[in-house]
């Protein structure tokens, strides 16, 4: 995992330094991941901010959450965070499945910074654009991401936004965009699977809304 993320970085600027994470050793790592969702879940749903989005939740085809991205370096530095997609069915939420993501710059940026995000996914284009294995943020790439804010739900519907995210993060930010970011499958997590009780109330937890 520790190649695959520094890849993933280099896809999304070749002048930045590969961000590297932690690789997903077994079980218990996978479920620690998927108690910081819930967490993340939790925070979103108790977010003043989010109010007149909750239909987006509702409606959404998959939501891909990210507990924490650690944005690291001044102006330009590489960027990234483990987390967990799940997609509607005819039953619910699917089980978890692991993605990590990274970029060269999620923004402006000063010293260490942290947040954890929520994508809210639309379009069923996003989502097997995910799933496929691999896949590049931005207009330029196809795929459009807005950020939630209280014009969220008009630039969706007005002009198509495949992708909109919620983000709680601390720091200094100047600016939060997605544009050339990069989602992968991390496939040694998955081998591992996501079947316990951490999965099972993560799934209630997004059925709540």
């Amino acid at each position: 995992m520790l190649k695959q993320l520094a890849k993933l970085a280099s896809a999304a600027a070749l002048a930045a330094a590969a961000f590297v994470l932690p690789a997903h050793a077994d079980a218990a790592d996978n479920d620690a991941l998927l108690r910081d969702a819930n967490r993340t879940v939790n925070h979103l749903r108790s977010d003043p901010a989010f109010g007149a989005a909750r239909n987006m939740m509702r409606n959404a085809r998959a939501v891909y959450i990210v507990p924490h991205l650690v944005k690291g370096g001044f102006i330009f530095g590489a960027e990234g965070g483990s987390g967990v997609l799940l997609h509607r069915t005819k039953a619910g939420w699917s089980n978890p499945r692991f993605y990590d993501m990274a970029s060269a710059s999620f923004g402006l940026q000063v010293g260490l910074e942290k947040a954890e995000l929520v994508f809210i996914i639309n379009s069923e284009r996003a989502l097997r654009g995910i799933e496929k294995g691999e896949v590049k943020l931005g207009a330029g790439a196809g795929l459009t991401v807005v950020t939630l804010s209280s014009g969220a739900e008009g630039a969706t519907t007005a002009h198509g936004g495949d992708i909109v995210v919620w983000a709680s993060g601390t720091g200094a930010y100047g600016g939060l965009t997605f544009n050339g970011s990069v989602i992968k499958q991390d496939k040694d997590a998955n081998a591992i699977g996501a079947n316990g009780p951490a999965a099972s109330q993560l799934r209630r937890n997004l059925a709540g809304f």
